[in-house]
């Protein structure tokens, strides 16, 4: 049984690939630092999946702590989720972006290198297409110059994979995802930000919920058919598939270069007014929102061209917004 390393593995899309990858037969260690998730996450997962997954809580940024970590822990695989992710507050707290995304990275890649170990997937993101000249986006577009310091951190982090890849002979995969949402349908796992959500959708079940007055829609003036913001928005169960189908082509040896990278998305834009619609139709609420001005960092519309995902791993998406949406509802009327 292949053991395989998942950091930031209580996370959101972290704790939805380790369940996927124990279904698929893989052991688990997770690190994890608490900061942005709680413990009993833990717990829901082995109800899940009835098995309990070895967890250490450590800081990826003390180095000798992720040394000390691969000492005593051998695996045959690396998923990397372990981030800071809010776009906005990225723009305030830069130099906190920069140390926990890029430092944590390389040393775990200093680790693979010295102990000759391989197969390492990367959680990167569409943000760094920063605004593509056409849509969809597919892996072909120029990776431009980062609308915000998180989606730089993120392109950063991607030349750094390539480089070691090349230099040490590593196997690596980035997937690009789009916008996650959803619940696992057991309801036992899903979004859970601590304090004030960064994300669209957990902000949208908030205010459902009356935990929030109301929802603020960041700009109307957009070149899109409504005038807001588009995305696309991917049912997190089928972005964890796409983990572990990445994984297997590593594992298999049937990537064709040291360094890939894959877009992970639906293929479809959808503006957030119109999120905001289905969202009403999923789950029977009616939503206060107001317009507010644009937030900085946003782009106007992104959505994926997932051909080559689908081609090279064998992979694509199964679930539909209203799914996704109807999941996060339920999930949020059990907090």
């Amino acid at each position: 049984m292949k053991k395989i390393l998942v950091t930031g593995g209580l996370g959101f899309i972290g704790s939805h690939t380790v369940v996927e990858l124990q279904n698929a037969g893989f052991e688990v260690v997770i690190i994890d630092d608490l900061s942005n998730t709680t413990i009993g996450v833990l717990d829901k997962i082995t109800e899940i999946t009835g098995t309990k997954p070895d967890f250490h809580q450590i800081d990826l940024r003390v180095k000798n702590d992720v040394k000390n970590f691969f000492e005593n822990n051998k695996v045959d695989g690396i998923i990397h989720f372990a981030a800071f992710k809010a776009v906005g507050e990225s723009m305030h707290k830069p130099l906190d972006y920069y140390e926990n995304n890029l430092g944590a990275l390389v040393y775990l890649l200093q680790e693979m290198r010295d102990r000759k170990l391989d197969n390492f997937i990367f959680s990167s993101s569409c943000t760094v297409y920063g605004q593509a000249d056409e849509l969809p986006i597919t892996e072909k577009a120029p990776v431009k110059t980062a609308e915000s310091v998180y989606g730089n951190t993120k392109q950063i982090g991607e030349e750094i994979l390539k480089d070691a890849s090349k230099a040490h002979n590593l196997n690596i995969i980035a997937l690009r995802y789009f916008n996650p949402i959803g619940a696992h349908p057991s309801i036992k796992i899903g979004e859970l930000p601590l304090g004030v959500p960064q994300n669209l959708i957990p902000y949208i079940t908030q205010t459902a919920a009356g935990m929030r007055e109301e929802l603020s829609v960041f700009g109307d003036d957009y070149d899109t058919p409504d005038g807001t913001a588009v995305r696309d928005y991917i049912h997190v169960v089928d972005l964890a598939k796409a983990h572990i189908a990445a994984l297997e082509r590593l594992i298999n040896k049937n990537n064709k270069k040291g360094f890939e990278y894959f877009n992970i998305g639906t293929g479809k834009g959808s503006s957030v007014l119109e999120v905001i619609k289905a969202f009403e139709k999923a789950s029977g609420k009616t939503l206060n929102y107001k317009i507010v001005p644009r937030r900085e960092g946003d782009i106007t519309a992104a959505y994926a061209d997932t051909t080559i995902a689908n081609k090279e791993l064998n992979w694509k998406t199964e679930k539909t917004l209203e799914e996704a949406l109807g999941s996060s509802w339920k999930w949020q009327q059990q907090q």
